[in-house]
């Protein structure tokens, strides 16, 4: 009967069935197998809402959707053009910038490639060809993952029981150095091709700046609030989705009461399935654990090499096929369990293996052939996806060369939050 259902749900999955019902599927059926109580299932749902901080997912999440119902990417784009456009490849840069922002705070990179392509690649083919547009349109989908308050990097933290705010401090400079490295490209790119620049002007440079004075307040609001230890992480996230209701509804009057219900049902549809797939998860991690499963990752691993360079290495092609192949909710919560025995065994930081696993996740969204923000992109702005397949190709390769510095330099990723006090600290 067991090996019946099992077929069930492999066909459920091939026929595109929810996640969360493959992830209690498999989990029931292995606990049943093996005689463990189903209970168990109930228990990590009822952890997970015990957990005090869980409430900052759905609103930061909401945050995300608010900002990008208003219009505040048409303000940002603005700016960013006023104050970048004089520099070779300042155009791309605002599109870097502008992207990073949003996918911060909507925590899915789908939604910055519906929410702001139509906005952002017309400008780009102004100057650029195509294959370079739609290139850069996609890759920076994922860029601002790593910023916090990014729900993947709460999400991370969650699995792993690392401090969250230490999380959020970790990922700055990592994602600093892909935004360094791409920009860098885009300069050099547009003074190979003698591209057209803005001219800089003063006036519009404040007068764009004034009118983004409230979004670009926004990070400062998030992480003063974290660093001044007046308030509490979800204190923050209810500030926040405060502060921008107010700017978006009755300061720009972007967005009507009216529309307020709609916005709010759209984002916690996703905030449900990433809590309901969160719950399944876990409940699965805790039978793969009664297995033994991480110990024999573990052993089979060093019974290969016990080189760390190499098992770091064989660590980023794994995640990349991962990240390729499934959403990187779906990823965190499956994989990160699998790894974290290895990290402990190589004296990796969680912090730091956190810093890996979701630039390696940002990479495989537009890794070939089935990497979600190209056929994003490819419905979006109706291309063919094998043009989209050419167009990323040598972004994947710049990503590829932070992924190197991120994984094999640790300090990039655990010096800003040694030095602001934010250390590893179990969450239960």
């Amino acid at each position: 009967m067991g090996i019946l259902i099992g077929i069930g749900l492999v066909g459920f999955a091939l026929l595109g069935g929810a996640l969360f019902v493959l992830l209690g599927g498999a989990t029931i059926i292995g606990f049943a197998a093996a005689d463990f109580p189903i209970s168990v299932i109930l228990i990590e749902i009822n952890r997970l809402t015990a957990y005090t901080t869980i409430n900052i997912i759905p609103l930061f999440t909401l945050a995300g959707y608010i900002i990008a119902e208003g219009k505040a990417p048409q303000r940002l784009v603005a700016f960013a053009r006023a104050s970048v456009g004089w520099l070779p490849g300042g155009i791309a840069i605002v599109v870097l910038v502008t992207c990073a922002f949003f996918t911060t705070f909507t925590g899915a990179s789908g939604v910055t490639i519906i929410a702001l392509g139509g906005l952002v690649y017309p400008i780009l083919r102004q100057t650029y060809n195509e294959n370079f547009s739609l290139g850069l349109i996609t890759a920076s989908g994922s860029i601002g993952l790593l910023f916090p308050p990014s729900i993947p990097l709460i999400l991370y933290a969650i699995i792993a029981k690392v401090d969250i705010d230490a999380m959020f401090f970790a990922g700055i400079i990592p994602g600093l150095i892909i935004l360094f490295i791409l920009s860098s490209y885009c300069s050099g790119w547009s003074l190979f091709k003698k591209t057209e620049t803005t001219p800089f002007n003063w006036d519009e440079f404040f007068r764009t700046l004034w009118d983004a004075k409230w979004e670009l307040f926004l990070p400062l609001l998030v992480l003063g609030g974290i660093l001044s230890g007046f308030v509490s992480l979800d204190e923050v996230a209810a500030l926040t989705v405060i502060y921008v209701c107010i700017v978006e509804m009755c300061i720009h009057r972007s967005i009507s009461v009216k529309a307020l219900p709609r916005i709010v049902k759209e984002s916690m549809v996703l905030v449900g399935a990433i809590l309901i797939i969160l719950a399944m998860a876990l409940a699965l991690t805790n039978y793969l654990i009664n297995l033994g499963v991480p110990d024999m990752v573990l052993d089979w691993i060093t019974s290969i090499t016990d080189n760390k360079i190499i098992t770091l290495i064989g660590l980023n092609v794994f995640l990349l096929i991962v990240g390729c192949l499934m959403d990187i909710f779906s990823a965190i919560v499956i994989i990160v369990p699998l790894l974290l025995p290895m990290a402990d065994a190589l004296g990796i930081d969680k912090v730091h293996l956190g810093v890996i696993v979701l630039t390696n996740l940002e990479i495989g969204y537009l890794t070939p052939p089935i990497g979600m923000n190209l056929f994003i992109s490819s419905m979006k702005f109706k291309k063919p996806v094998v043009l989209l397949y050419r167009s990323v190709l040598l972004f994947i390769g710049l990503l590829l060369i932070a992924l190197i510095l991120v994984t094999y330099i640790p300090d990039l990723s655990l010096w800003l939050p040694k030095v602001l006090g934010k250390v590893s600290e179990p969450l239960f």
